[in-house]
């Protein structure tokens, strides 16, 4: 369940030279206020779970791939059900997999409040994406973007043996990929954004062109003016691009049999769904 952004430039160079990014002064800012955490732990959960939306051109273009074929899904790296909660209303049967025990505590939460229909369609695994075994073949498994970059080049590897294990006969593993589509944008963006329950949040990315990483920090706009702690969840993800994720695929024994743009040219976020098949 990535966090993606666009905005203005923020970021600039202390006169030193180096680089300092809009994101960490403002942590200084906050100075022991700041609880710094991680984007999918306990106290990050709730704030990335406020921002999640159900309504993309990624979850649209997942949905729509998933129904020409009857049967159940298996969503991979689930999270607090950004793909899961949706494919649950269409009718199908889910397995949401996923490593953290906090997104998926925020799932069930979401579960407990969904029609009795909903719940028992879904069965919820807390598993490693890069080597789980599930006693069950799937039609459709499904990995969101950025995902993937969480995984290592072993991890990679061991989830595509986990995948072919569990694709059933003329199975497709669906999976996008975040690159950069505007090489001559900023290195930082800063942008607030509204999550479903109000929050106004300042949402920021580090993400120099050519980079093999980029940075997400995520906290609230507005603290309180007091000296109580404020949440300040930051992640640094790994970047994968395309050519190199279709030749990590085809060499582990994928066939990829479509991909589909599903962001405008030239957009800081250039998302790519890749449709593939175990090779024959």
């Amino acid at each position: 369940m990535p966090l993606t952004t666009t905005g203005a430039p923020s970021g600039n160079k202390t006169t030193a030279g180096h680089e300092t990014t809009a994101a960490a002064r403002r942590i200084a800012e906050l100075g022991d206020r700041a609880r710094v955490c991680g984007l999918y732990d306990a106290l990050g959960a709730p704030l990335y779970h406020d921002l999640a939306t159900y309504d993309d051109p990624e979850t649209r273009a997942l949905l729509t791939a998933v129904r020409t074929t009857p049967g159940p899904v298996l969503d991979l790296a689930a999270g607090s059900g950004r793909f899961t909660l949706p494919l649950l209303a269409t009718g199908r049967q889910v397995t949401a997999l996923d490593l953290s025990a906090d997104m998926l505590a925020l799932l069930r939460t979401a579960l407990d409040r969904a029609p009795a229909s909903m719940r028992e369609r879904c069965t919820v695994v807390r598993g490693d994406m890069s080597r789980f075994a599930l006693g069950q073949k799937f039609p459709h498994i499904l990995l969101g973007t950025t995902s993937l970059s969480l995984l290592d080049e072993d991890g990679r590897t061991g989830l595509y043996r986990s995948v072919l294990a569990h694709l059933a006969e003329g199975g497709r593993f669906l999976l996008t990929v975040l690159e950069r589509g505007d090489c001559d944008g900023p290195d930082e963006t800063a942008v607030r954004v509204t999550g479903a329950g109000g929050t106004v949040y300042e949402l920021y990315e580090h993400w120099p062109a050519d980079a093999d990483s980029r940075t997400v920090t995520l906290l609230p706009a507005d603290p309180p003016s007091d000296d109580s702690p404020v949440t300040v969840c930051t992640d640094r993800v790994a970047v994968l691009d395309l050519p190199r994720l279709e030749q990590e695929l085809t060499a582990s024994g994928l066939t990829i049999t479509s991909r589909r743009l599903l962001s405008p040219p030239g957009e800081r976020h250039r998302v790519t769904l890749l449709t593939t098949e175990a090779a024959r």
